[in-house]
């Protein structure tokens, strides 16, 4: 699958070649923002900044000086100590590794299931389709908390309470995926390429292989977080499916801090454990997926 593509490829760039050029030329000048903007970008960055600042700063104080009328704004120096107790109330550390399996799985399945399924709606004809796109896009306006019920029947009758294939199995398909994704492919893919592929002799898979993925790499990596952090912070059907025992980090943060009057410091402590590892991943994907967005949104 090579010279049809190729050709089709070169066609392209040389259609677009004067555009490009120009495009460039404009690229070279840049642009400077105002006082204004550089003031509301600091403000809107220091709004975003300040919920994770103030769990370190209540995370590193006692419970009587978050009580008090006139809290502290700084870091204190029971950081440690709180970070321990919240290790000994909670299975902390296997939360983290539940929470870690669970949300790696869903994202690789979302992601793969997505991009397949959108591939299909967006450049496949067959009878139906139509049709079963609606049919994905309208269980979207279904409330989840309608089907606990039987999902939560379903998985005693497998025998998988209290186990994470209970958690994970549930979510491996989302529509809102297969809705993204279909409409990422319809703009960046090109129906020349997929044709191209098909005069070529190769098959929907070979395509899928070496046609979509790589147009689909920045829409997939969005997805991908996307769908990550909202596995990571899911409490209601975890919290249902799982016990104390065998915990994702959401349920395990539910019993920190009890007693007659909750320790909002441990709580803290507690949630500034399970948010680092989000942070952590978000920091070393952030700027692949921003600069794959822009790369996608580059057109000639």
């Amino acid at each position: 699958m090579t010279h049809v593509t190729t050709q089709v490829l070169d066609k392209s760039v040389a259609a677009n070649g004067g555009s490009v050029r120009s495009g460039s030329r404009k690229a070279r000048s840049p642009l400077h923002g105002g006082p204004l903007a550089y003031a509301v970008l600091i403000g809107a960055t220091l709004l975003a900044v300040f919920p994770f600042y103030w769990t370190l700063v209540a995370a590193s104080r006692s419970n009587s000086e978050l009580s008090s009328a006139t809290p502290a704004l700084t870091p204190g120096p029971n950081l440690f100590h709180n970070i321990g107790e919240a290790l000994q109330q909670a299975e902390i550390g296997k939360a983290l590794l539940n929470s870690l399996i669970v949300a790696s799985v869903v994202t690789a399945g979302v992601v793969l299931s997505s991009t397949l399924a959108g591939f299909a709606f967006a450049k496949l004809r067959f009878r139906g389709r139509g049709a079963l796109l609606a049919l994905t896009v309208g269980t979207m306006m279904i409330p989840p908390q309608l089907g606990v019920i039987p999902l939560f029947m379903v998985i005693v009758k497998l025998d998988l309470q209290n186990k994470l294939p209970s958690v994970i199995l549930p979510s491996l398909v989302s529509a809102f995926g297969v809705f993204f994704m279909r409409q990422y492919l319809v703009q960046a893919l090109p129906d020349e390429l997929v044709e191209a592929g098909r005069m070529d002799g190769a098959s929907l898979l070979r395509i899928f292989r070496s046609v979509v993925l790589p147009v689909a790499r920045p829409g997939m990596a969005v997805l991908g977080m996307l769908t990550f952090m909202a596995t990571w912070n899911d409490f209601f059907w975890p919290i249902v499916a799982l016990s104390s025992q065998n915990p994702t980090v959401q349920v395990a943060l539910k019993s920190l801090g009890q007693g007659y009057v909750p320790d909002q410091s441990v709580v803290m402590a507690g949630t500034l454990i399970g948010t680092l590892p989000v942070l952590v991943v978000f920091g070393l994907l952030g700027r692949q997926i921003v600069g794959g967005i822009m790369q996608g949104a580059v057109k000639g």
